[in-house]
């Protein structure tokens, strides 16, 4: 006749009470650890905003008034993501407006070392859409006009003789350079009347040479 099961009939090891303490202070252990690191990995590698939401936030740290316009601090924490989402996709440049453009270069230009720089009004500017000045031994000022336009719309020699104009008038400018997202005209530094300026006068700063100066200017991780 088969008996009915009785555990008493089969003894198991039991583990000391201690033991099991320290198991289960080391699981807890383990997860606390877990816990932190992905606080720390979510700290120091935080999830990208979408463009239209960062393009929708402040890219400079605004220093205070000037007779030309606004003076400009630093870049603000939205330009460096700004930047690093035209790193991985150059064509976000042609979603950003104007005059976001111009405040993206003049941050640029806090990050270049300029001790100066000054974003002019949205109109009345004088042909100058950035004042950017570096004091002392070498000093430089340069006026820089940005020309967001489309892959297709090339920035015309008319345009860049005004530039020529504009740094003329001024007297006690060092140089003019134009920053556009597209390209320049074909032969545009044998123009006869540009020429002779370019490149210490006036400098051409196109597409591609811009995108390598705003990726530069990226701190290193």
């Amino acid at each position: 006749m088969t008996q009915p099961f009785n555990p008493a009939h089969f003894p198991h090891p039991q583990f000391p009470h201690e033991v099991m303490n320290a198991l289960q202070n080391q699981r807890r252990n383990a997860a606390y650890i877990a816990i932190q690191s992905s606080i720390e990995n979510l700290r120091n590698n935080p999830p990208p905003a979408d463009a239209p939401t960062l393009l929708m936030q402040a890219v400079i740290v605004p220093g205070g008034e000037t007779p030309d316009g606004l003076l400009i601090a630093a870049a603000a924490t939205p330009w460096f993501e700004i930047m690093r989402l035209i790193k991985n996709d150059p064509n976000l440049i042609y979603k950003i407006d104007w005059r976001k453009w111009e405040e993206l270069v003049a941050a640029a230009y806090t990050r270049d070392g300029f001790d100066e720089v000054i974003l002019t009004p949205r109109s009345g500017d004088h042909g100058r859409d950035i004042i950017a000045t570096k004091h002392g031994v070498g000093s430089i000022k340069i006026f820089d006009q940005v020309k967001a336009y489309s892959p297709g719309h090339i920035v015309k020699a008319d345009e860049v003789r005004a530039m020529s104009g504009v740094i003329a008038g001024a007297g006690n400018v060092s140089k003019g350079i134009i920053t556009t997202t597209s390209t320049f005209a074909p032969g545009i530094e044998n123009d006869p009347f540009l020429k002779p300026l370019i490149p210490f006068r006036i400098e051409l700063k196109p597409r591609d040479v811009l995108l390598e100066w705003l990726g530069s200017l990226l701190p290193t991780r």
